[in-house]
């Protein structure tokens, strides 16, 4: 670790769920880890608890909308002004609507929805590397991780077609950077975990998720824990051949043809 000790690390939606045990490996990987969310209260409830863990000055946490692109260029801007620029880039922000019935029907979507769902999504993924790849050419070494769905590997069981369309188009975004960067030592991959239990998912004991634990052949759900592993594994210095791949984290739900 002693080349990563002092590296910088993104990781958008790491307030919460998920993106929030991501942030918590990386830190005790050793790396100082920059959060932010729309929500004030989750910014701040994972900055007080992760700067108890970790330290404050390994911390930096603030409030911005994703799919701002000024907001995004001013969290940045600070963040490389206050550290330096980062090298790690863990695109984790989602999200994806629900009804009391579960996801809306394809022909129920509205606009609304759609873009919002889109913005985050996607575009935010996009404002962020925009944001991070220029910095990574200049420092030789780079990072990309986005983090996509078994939901947009095989036929959706339970998201909406707006979340399963965002997170699909994170894979063509991924090819698209691989060749203008990888020169540069940075690579981009993606990984699909399934059915992780956290706030998004809900109860473990919901209808939906106790169907869903049927078509998993390891028969259990997978733990925020463990995408967080995988992640570290492939923002690390010893993982630069790995590039262009996804990386499905989901008990054998998906298995590829």
């Amino acid at each position: 670790m002693t080349g990563e000790l002092a590296r910088v690390a993104v990781v958008t939606g790491g307030t919460t769920g998920i993106g929030l045990e991501i942030a918590r490996f990386l830190l005790r990987s050793g790396y100082r880890v920059a959060v932010f969310s729309q929500s004030r209260d989750h910014v701040l409830a994972a900055e007080a608890t992760l700067a108890e863990e970790f330290g404050s000055e390994n911390i930096f946490a603030r409030t911005a909308d994703i799919a701002n692109h000024q907001a995004i260029t001013a969290f940045f801007g600070e963040l490389t002004a206050i550290w330096t620029a980062p090298t790690i880039l863990v695109c984790n922000a989602g999200i994806s609507p629900k009804g009391i019935n579960g996801a809306v029907p394809f022909t129920g979507i509205g606009l609304d929805e759609w873009n919002e769902v889109i913005s985050i999504n996607l575009t935010g993924a996009m404002l962020c590397c925009q944001a991070v790849v220029q910095g990574m050419v200049e420092g030789g070494f780079g990072r990309i991780v986005l983090v996509g769905s078994v939901a947009a590997r095989g036929r959706p069981k339970i998201a909406g077609t707006s979340y399963v369309a965002s997170k699909a188009a994170l894979s063509g975004l991924a090819r698209a950077l691989i060749e203008p960067y990888s020169s540069h030592g940075i690579t981009v991959n993606l990984v699909a975990p399934g059915r992780i239990i956290t706030g998004m998912s809900g109860s473990a004991n919901s209808p939906s998720n106790l169907a869903a634990i049927e078509r998993i052949p390891s028969r259990r759900f997978g733990k925020p824990e463990e995408v967080a592993a995988l992640v570290a594994f492939l923002v690390g210095e010893s993982s630069g051949f790995i590039n262009g791949a996804t990386i499905d984290i989901n008990g054998g739900e998906f298995v590829a043809p």
